[in-house]
């Protein structure tokens, strides 16, 4: 029996995903290794509080839990994170959440051991040397001051203790990879006031017949030139990312020579904001796959290394998010428009795709789920910016005549990210209930070669404000959404955009800034060190250019502030800490602009446990609610808004 939809207003339509569908049955899916036959990954279980467990696949035993109960597996290095474990002949060494050691286990369910000291440390990408029977990893040196030591370590396996320094004198290292038989090592590193996504060097060193490094050698990079991921293939070979062309691009350097192995005008790298990212492996003997991102959009191809043909893999996901093999197949992390993210394993003989870990337990059927739709449009300054559309979907519902329903604009964080296209359950909650969403990747997101990644240099709070609103006054202009319902939301970086857009311009009708930045002067007495120089290359030299972190900081424009806000912080942010929220929400107050505040005792930078997660989306809901006058259909615990209008 078809069913004919009934007109109910935008805003107000019942929903069945709600907030406890967004968290229950939904984990955290995080770094990705493959050891023999058998595939592990780190997820994240927002019902267990966030913890972190390593979970262990293999096609004899199934999935297997590898994290003994009680134990939380994260690193905290450069406080994003990543990199939190490795795997070798079915051992682990990961990271402790707690303490920030790192242990030993060597197999599923058994005690772990602890390898470093008690000590202001904290531990990251590691890599097994079993000839030496040590372990080589990014350490961060919180002991010593201004900011701590990040150097390369060896950490013995049979005599824990303090772990022995192989490199120091750069600010930054990342992906230690010993060659096949331990000859040599590759890395990456970088100093201040790069970023990695603007500049890494590649070094390869001879490792001495003591574990020492000798014989050092740059490889690639330099100031102007990103290196991601370098591997060594089973030709022995080092292969790596590169934007030298402009593009994040595959390379392979024979030990005298640098030659491409796939050059496009698209990306195969990544913003490296964690340890442990990667977009390429290798499946099979002669054969590299590859995850290739164009306008927002991934694909996964397979490349012959002798003959340079491209095959592309029927993979069903259109964002991926990291790449690995098994023996004749490729493991990614990938999601698409009706597919939550999930690893997932694709076989090359057999040109299967099995589903080895979901996401999300989210299930809508096909007329129940918004879609994607990737838009283009003009900016105010004659450029073109882009943005994924989703409109208001029900099966049972639509919005009355003559009726245009409200806008979320979702500003991404980083700044230098990207929006992706994956079924996130956060965005159905939104549209199931008659809400549009644009969700921008204004000029300075990844996905688009490196000078769109840049154009954001000097003009942080500006252009991407502006793309934001020029988004959608298209969708205005397009007659998609109501011109006097926009909303916009974001998180950290994007709440930074949210706050510059409610206090510099009139567009908007209210905002949710989720650990936004309100003082720029503040974040950079505050922020840690992966970040400290970050401003330099977004907005300017401090304190040469004081005047531009003055005049770009919403909480000095509060005069101009008009407009309802709602803040969702965590007490433990070490990124954007909570003095900026409380700041912020005191002068709004004290000035009689609506606005509420969700505080959350053991959350950082992000929320990670569901309960939080959940108060977040519902209050969201119901401050929109309140500012635009809708009678929601669920009842909802109230929400304290101040100077909430009547």
């Amino acid at each position: 029996m078809s069913i004919h939809p009934q007109p109910v207003p935008f805003g107000e339509w019942p929903s069945l995903v709600t907030s406890d569908w967004v968290v229950t049955d939904t984990v955290r899916l995080g770094q990705i290794r493959t050891d023999g036959d058998a595939c592990y990954w780190l997820e994240g279980r927002p019902d267990e509080r966030g913890r972190g467990v390593i979970v262990r696949w293999s096609s004899a035993s199934g999935r297997v839990d590898v994290t003994p109960p009680g134990w939380n597996v994260r690193t905290r290095a450069q406080e994003y994170g990543g990199g939190d474990f490795a795997v070798s002949d079915g051992a682990v060494v990961f990271s402790r959440n707690e303490d920030q050691r790192l242990y030993l286990q060597r197999e599923a369910g058994e005690e772990p051991l602890a390898l470093t000291p008690d000590m202001d440390a904290r531990y990251a990408d590691a890599v097994f040397d079993p000839g030496r029977r040590r372990v080589i990893c990014v350490m961060e040196d919180r002991r010593v001051a201004p900011e701590p030591e990040n150097l390369l370590v060896a950490i013995d396996l049979l005599q824990p203790g303090a772990p022995k320094p192989l490199l120091q004198g750069h600010d930054f290292f990342s992906n230690p990879r010993l060659n096949a038989d331990a000859t040599r090592l590759a890395w990456l590193c970088w100093d201040h006031p790069r970023l990695p996504w603007d500049g890494t060097e590649l070094w390869v060193g001879e490792v001495g017949p003591h574990g020492d490094l000798r014989h050092l050698r740059r490889i690639a990079g330099g100031e102007d030139e990103s290196v991601f991921q370098p591997e060594w293939g089973p030709d022995g070979k080092l292969y790596f990312v590169s934007d030298r062309s402009g593009w994040w691009n595959l390379y392979r350097w024979d030990g005298d020579a640098v030659q491409a192995v796939c050059e496009d005008s698209v990306e195969m790298g990544l913003p490296q904001w964690v340890f442990g990212m990667a977009t390429y492996a290798f499946p099979a003997p002669g054969k590299v796959a590859i995850a290739q991102q164009s306008a927002g959009v991934w694909r996964l191809v397979l490349v012959d290394l002798a003959s340079g043909a491209v095959q592309r893999l029927a993979v069903p996901y259109s964002e991926i998010g990291a790449v690995h093999a098994l023996p004749g197949s490729v493991v990614v992390a990938g999601g698409g428009p009706a597919e939550a993210m999930s690893i997932a394993r694709y076989e090359l003989e057999s040109r299967r795709t099995q589903v080895l870990r979901k996401s999300s337990a989210l299930h809508l059927d096909a007329d129940a789920v918004a879609l994607p739709q990737a838009i283009e449009f003009p900016t105010r300054d004659g450029e073109t910016a882009h943005a994924f559309f989703y409109r208001p979907t029900h099966p049972e519902c639509v919005g009355p005549p003559d009726t245009k329903p409200p806008l979320i604009v979702k500003c991404h964080g980083g700044p230098t990210a990207a929006a992706g296209t994956a079924l996130d359950p956060r965005f159905q909650f939104w549209t199931s209930r008659g809400f549009a969403i644009l969700d921008v990747n204004y000029r300075g997101s990844t996905g688009f070669g490196r000078a769109y990644r840049r154009k954001l240099d000097g003009q942080w709070g500006v252009l991407d404000v502006t793309d934001c609103i020029d988004g959608s006054q298209y969708l205005v202009e397009q007659a998609q959404v109501d011109e006097k319902r926009l909303l916009i939301s974001g998180s950290s970086a994007g709440g930074f955009t949210v706050l510059s857009a409610l206090s510099f311009h009139r567009h908007f009708v209210a905002g949710a800034s989720y650990y936004g930045i309100g003082d720029l002067e503040a974040l950079l007495r505050d922020t840690h060190k992966f970040e400290a120089r970050y401003f330099d290359q977004l907005i300017g030299p401090y304190p040469a250019r004081r005047d531009l972190y003055i005049e770009r900081s919403p909480v000095n424009a509060l005069d101009r502030l008009a407009c309802p806000v709602i803040f969702f912080q965590g007490e433990d942010d070490r990124v954007v800490p909570p003095n900026q929220t409380e700041q912020m929400v005191a002068a709004l107050a004290a000035k009689g602009v609506p606005v509420a505040c969700r505080r959350f005792a053991g959350e950082g930078h992000g929320f990670r446990q569901a309960d939080n997660i959940r108060a977040a989306i519902e209050g969201e809901l119901q401050f929109y609610a309140a500012m635009l006058g809708l009678n929601l259909p669920e009842p909802l615990d109230d929400l304290e808004i101040i100077n909430r209008p009547r």
